[in-house]
C-alpha cells in the first residue's frame, strides 16, 4: 500500500515515515525542505518537494497512492492570519480535494490546543471542543481545517495529539532548556498543573492505527502518552537526567495577564513579526491543567502507548549528549585540521 504523506520533513514527519516503513507501507514524502527530504528517500519512500497550498503539486505526487497523512502545517502560536489561513485552511481544503476527488482515504493531524482556554480542563473528551477558540490564528485555523474535513464526504480519522516531544523536537523541550540556563522557568501555582505530553513514537503508532482501522469512520481521536503528570515533574524528569538543577521564577498570574494582554495587542497593532516573549496560549499553559481522555482511541484503534514518558527522556537526553560529544570531537578535528595547515 502506498500512503502520500504531507509535512514529511517536518519533525512528525521522519517517524511517521519510520512507523510506515516498518510496517510494509510504501510512502511518497511531500515537503518543503529539500535538504531533509533527500535524507528521507530510499526503496520504500520517494521525496517530492512541494507545498500543499499548491492543488496541481497534490494532485501529482498522489498518482497510485491508497491515503494520505496529512500532517503538514504552520504550528506556531505566533504569526500572520493570511499565513495561517494559506497553509492550515487552503492546504487542508486542497488536500480534501484531492481526496475526494481520487476515493483516498484521510488521516488528518489536528491539534488539542482548539480545547484551550483560561480554565482547568482534565478528562477532555473528543466532543468537548469549542465552536470557535480566537486565542491564537493557529488554534482559529485548525478549527476550520476540521471543519472542511467534516463537511467533506470522505472516509477520514482526524488525531489531536497532545505535547509532541522527542528526538529532532526543536520546539517544547530546547526552549524550556534553554530558559532554564538563562534567566530559569517561570512557574504558576508551584508548577502543580496537570499536562499531557507524548512520545512522538506514540504519535506515529496512532497515526498508523488510524490509517488501517475499516472499522470505524469519520472518527475523531485524542492521543497523549495516557500519563497525566504535573508541569513541574516533567522539567525535573529531564533536569535529572540532564545531570543539572531547574531555576524557577515564582510569577503571580494577576500581574502577568494583563501584561502578556496588553503586549499581544501593541504587536498586533503595529504588526511586529516577531513573537512576544510571552502569548496568552502559553501563559495558559504554563497556569491551567489540561489533560485528555483517551478512552475512544484505546477502544477504538486499540492505541495503547508503547513508549513511556520516562524512557522517552532518557532517549531524548542520551541523544542529546552523543550528538555534544560528536560536535565537540568535529571541532577538535578542524581545529587539528587548521594547526596542521598554519604551522
Amino acid at each position: 500500500m502506498k500512503v502520500l504523506l504531507t509535512g514529511a520533513t517536518g519533525f512528525l514527519g521522519k517517524y511517521v515515515i519510520d512507523e510506515l516503513k516498518n510496517n510494509s507501507y510504501q510512502v511518497v514524502a511531500f515537503g518543503r525542505n529539500e535538504k531533509i527530504g533527500k535524507t528521507l528517500i530510499d526503496e520504500n519512500v520517494e521525496f517530492f518537494k512541494g507545498d500543499i497550498d499548491n492543488l496541481d503539486d497534490l494532485f501529482k505526487v498522489s498518482q497510485d497512492c491508497s491515503a494520505v497523512i496529512h500532517a503538514a502545517a504552520l504550528s506556531t502560536v505566533w504569526g500572520r492570519w493570511e499565513d495561517f489561513y494559506n497553509v492550515n485552511v487552503l492546504g487542508t481544503k486542497n488536500v480534501v480535494q484531492v481526496c475526494e476527488e481520487k476515493n483516498l482515504k484521510l488521516v488528518f493531524v489536528s491539534s488539542p490546543s482548539i480545547y484551550a482556554g483560561a480554565k482547568d480542563q482534565l478528562d477532555v473528551k473528543e466532543d468537548e471542543v469549542p465552536k470557535e477558540n480566537d486565542l491564537n490564528y493557529y488554534i482559529k485555523s485548525k478549527i476550520m481545517a476540521e471543519n472542511i474535513i467534516k463537511s467533506s464526504k470522505l472516509n477520514y480519522m482526524i488525531i489531536r495529539p497532545r505535547g509532541l516531544f522527542g528526538v529532532g523536537d526543536t520546539s517544547i523541550i530546547p526552549r524550556l532548556l534553554e530558559l532554564n540556563k538563562k534567566i530559569g522557568i517561570p512557574l504558576f501555582v508551584d508548577g502543580k498543573q496537570k499536562v499531557d505530553i507524548t512520545c512522538v513514537e506514540n504519535v506515529a503508532y496512532a497515526l498508523r492505527l488510524a490509517l488501517e482501522n475499516n472499522q470505524y469512520l469519520r472518527e475523531i481521536y485524542n492521543i497523549t502518552n495516557d500519563e497525566p503528570i504535573e508541569f513541574k515533574e516533567i522539567l525535573t524528569l529531564f533536569f535529572n537526567e540532564i545531570g543539572t538543577e531547574g531555576k524557577y521564577l515564582k510569577w503571580n498570574y494577576n500581574l502577568i495577564s494583563p501584561l502578556v494582554s496588553f503586549l499581544e495587542i501593541f504587536y498586533k497593532f503595529f504588526r511586529i513579526k516577531k513573537e512576544p516573549p510571552i502569548t496568552k496560549y502559553t501563559l495558559y499553559l504554563m497556569r491551567y491543567s489540561q489533560t485528555l481522555n483517551i478512552d475512544k482511541a484505546k477502544r477504538e484503534l486499540g492505541y495503547y502507548p508503547r513508549m513511556t514518558i520516562l524512557e522517552g527522556v532518557k532517549k531524548y537526553v542520551e541523544y542529546s549528549r552523543k550528538n555534544n560529544r560528536e560536535s565537540w570531537l568535529f571541532c577538535l578535528w578542524l581545529l587539528y585540521q587548521w594547526f596542521k595547515k598554519s604551522f
